[in-house]
């Protein structure tokens, strides 16, 4: 029988899932936001098996909400009958999933749908593709395995004297906002706010600040060339994996290749904590389209060697069906009015 996760249960929850978003400290870190957070599962002796959690969002002007349950194990028809009595207690018009399952696995999700009423997402949320490099490897064959110019971009960078630390402090933290607002302006994407990236920071910082098998920790890197940090990173360490989620960086001085050495730097990182893979948080799929605004994005993360994953991809669990017709169509205009708003500021 399912039932509500606790603090006590924090150590067993975090065992049983995979990514940091489905982690205990990141409900907690969305609580802080404002969000209702619920977290639930099967405890069968010390263990938690199908465990999930789901955050709920309010659609605005409306009584009702929206649920997302990001980065989940394989669901199962015992989750999905959980997550709708959840959903409904909730007044969700549907539940969004992306969980944390290969492509290959794809039928086993739409054989789900026929029995529930899952369909694709018209509005996905989380990327369906990412980068993935075994960085257990030796640094030798991780090199190796680069491309060219970007084994050259790094000797670059090294020859200009950069050198990247780690900055896990409110000094840090400040300077990666700095430079977070500066790249979000010039590259013209949305992106989270301050606050967002203030909670995040206040939640997952420890004062041991070091990457644990069983808790997610947060930690800034930075690249300095003459006193000046022109490229700063936020990370995610989780079990026996290290995530890149944010970066940002200055336009100064763009050809000393900091941020090829940051990545560098950030593979070593991971290395040193015996972490085993790196999780490049997002890429186009195949055969990209080089007009694509996040193609330079792709182009940089693939010179490291890493392979492309993809997921399974975003699916609709719908409760209300009437309102959720409705949610599209409003969905569909809202980001007409603000692609055109772009286009113009």
């Amino acid at each position: 029988m399912f039932t509500d996760i606790t603090d006590k249960q924090k150590s067993a929850y975090n065992k049983s899932v995979s990514h940091p978003l489905q982690s205990f400290e990141w409900g907690e870190f969305r609580k802080k936001t404002g969000l209702t957070i619920v977290r639930r599962g099967v405890v069968e002796g010390k263990d938690i098996v199908h465990p999930y959690t789901l955050s709920i969002h309010k659609v605005p002007k409306t009584s009702y909400t929206i649920g997302y349950l990001p980065k989940s194990k394989l669901i199962t028809k015992d989750m999905l009958e959980d997550i709708r009595s959840v959903g409904k207690l909730h007044k969700c018009v549907y539940v969004q999933l992306e969980p944390d399952i290969l492509s290959i696995q794809r039928p086993e999700i739409e054989t789900l749908g026929r029995d529930f009423s899952i369909q694709k997402s018209f509005h996905p949320l989380f990327t369906k593709h990412t980068f993935m490099l075994n960085i257990a490897q030796t640094e030798d064959d991780l090199l190796k395995e680069m491309h060219p110019k970007t084994r050259y971009n790094i000797r670059v960078a090294q020859k200009h004297g950069v050198t990247v630390k780690e900055n896990t402090t409110d000094e840090g933290f400040k300077m990666f906002l700095k430079l977070y607002e500066e790249t979000t302006t010039r590259q013209r994407f949305y992106a989270h706010t301050p606050f967002y990236h203030k909670q995040l920071f206040e939640t997952l910082t420890t004062p041991e600040n070091k990457p644990s098998s069983n808790a997610l920790s947060y930690h800034i890197l930075e690249a300095v060339y003459r006193e000046q940090v022109l490229t700063s990173w936020v990370l995610f360490a989780f079990h026996k994996d290290l995530y890149y989620p944010y970066g940002a960086s200055s336009r100064e001085h763009r050809e000393v290749m900091s941020n090829n050495m940051i990545m560098w730097e950030t593979i070593l990182f991971g290395k040193r904590h015996k972490l085993e893979n790196l999780d490049m948080w997002g890429a186009l799929g195949e055969n990209p389209d080089p007009t694509d605004p996040w193609f330079g994005f792709h182009k940089f993360k693939q010179g490291y060697g890493a392979k492309l994953t993809e997921f399974v991809g975003s699916y609709d669990f719908v409760l209300n069906p009437t309102v959720y017709q409705g949610l599209k169509v409003a969905d569909k205009a809202r980001w007409a009015v603000l692609r055109l708003k772009k286009r113009f500021t």
